[in-house]
């Protein structure tokens, strides 16, 4: 009986932090739908409306560092409850602006407020797992976190056709304010997780070359995957004559084999070593990112063969990122530091290289598909860089 109250109270801890995660995740994909039609109703213009995805990355970047650090100094389950609380005030504030300056300030607020509980899972789950069983508890929050950017737009894309795009900032808004209460109301079932100072820090975390090497290599993947994701409702509208239900399509395909592959990725390192999967999938979603930049250059304008291309984009992700990730939290010896520098550094080149497309978004497929596949080719020649373990 007492195993089975154990059991339960774990599951409902690993529920409140996977939903954190999620939430903050949804705070992009929820949106992305409505882009397009922030110009029509708010004013400015389509490429501007692009730094609406924009802001919100990079107010997660300052939130990422934000919550590394205060992980390690206060209780990262009252930092949790407290960060919820914020993003629902903000994420309602965001659904009654009038202009589109107003919206891109907030959500950098919002943004720095939903990254508390991807900082601090990792150190959680270790708490409530073990070393042992803390690898496969993160492996099903990523599953779980994959499903945003599929069902995110669909959801996001029917509350923008149902009641306007304010509809999503105010779902973020009642999602998030039910969580911060479960949450305070449940903080017991949740652990405190260890507090560590790893290699000394954030200044420890630049000395160390191994960590390094994986974090940006990590972050190269995963934003090229991301700045190509945020460009790309506006390119299937305006560049290849689409829709944003076949942008929709396009994400919803492109998740299921993500999810497929990210499962196997674990009983391959098993059979193999985590360097080998990490190598495979680096030269995999490289190769399709290439393939879509060679297809812009030949002028192809068909959404379904960029679909098809994009597959082999997130099946390259899933192969080597639950690895990859695992290696570079693994050489930070720093739960909290070290999850909030790799996704801090995803995040800033996803925001950093959506801003510098977004001047040409509507120019069609190329230079979003160019970004792209310069970085896929960095992160390809870091992970060759050093000699396996």
């Amino acid at each position: 009986m007492r195993g089975s109250s154990s059991s339960l109270r774990r599951s409902a801890a690993f529920v409140l932090v996977a939903s954190g995660t999620v939430i903050g995740l949804a705070g992009t994909d929820l949106v992305l739908p409505a882009v397009p039609s922030l110009p029509a109703a708010l004013g400015g213009t389509l490429e501007r409306a692009q730094l609406v995805l924009a802001a919100f990355t990079g107010g997660t970047v300052v939130g990422l560092l934000m919550f590394g650090e205060l992980g390690n100094r206060f209780d990262q389950r009252k930092l949790l409850a407290a960060s919820l609380l914020v993003y629902a005030i903000v994420s309602a504030l965001a659904g009654t602006v009038g202009s589109l300056d107003a919206l891109i300030g907030l959500r950098a607020v919002q943004g720095a407020s939903a990254t508390a509980a991807a900082v601090f899972a990792p150190g959680i789950l270790r708490a409530l797992y073990g070393d042992d069983d803390a690898v496969g508890a993160l492996g099903r929050i990523s599953s779980i976190e994959v499903l945003a950017p599929a069902l995110g737009p669909i959801a996001g894309l029917w509350l923008l056709n149902a009641f306007g795009w304010r509809a999503s900032f105010y779902l973020l808004a009642t999602l998030s304010l039910c969580l911060a209460l479960l949450v305070v109301f449940g903080r017991e079932i949740i652990p405190a997780a260890k507090r560590q100072n790893g290699t000394g820090g954030y200044r420890g975390l630049l000395s160390n070359w191994t960590f390094l090497r994986n974090a940006v290599e990590h972050a190269a993947t995963v934003g090229a995957l991301l700045l190509f994701v945020f460009g790309a409702p506006t390119v299937f509208v305006v560049g290849l004559g689409a829709t944003v239900t076949d942008f929709i399509v396009m994400q919803a395909i492109g998740i299921t084999v993500f999810i497929v592959l990210a499962n196997i990725s674990g009983r391959l390192v098993k059979r193999f070593t985590v360097e080998w999967v990490v190598r495979v999938g680096a030269v995999m979603f490289a190769a399709g990112a290439v393939a879509l930049f060679a297809y812009a250059i030949a002028g192809g304008g068909s959404a379904a063969v960029v679909t098809a291309i994009f597959l082999v984009v997130n099946a390259g992700l899933g192969v080597r990122g639950p690895a990859g990730f695992h290696q570079a939290i693994v050489a930070a010896e720093d739960d909290a530091r070290g999850s909030a520098f790799v996704i801090m550094a995803m995040l800033a080149v996803a925001a950093v290289g959506t801003a510098l497309v977004a001047p040409f978004i509507t120019d069609g497929l190329v230079p979003l598909a160019a970004v792209t596949a310069i970085l896929a080719l960095t992160a390809l020649l870091l992970r060759f860089s050093a000699r396996p373990a």
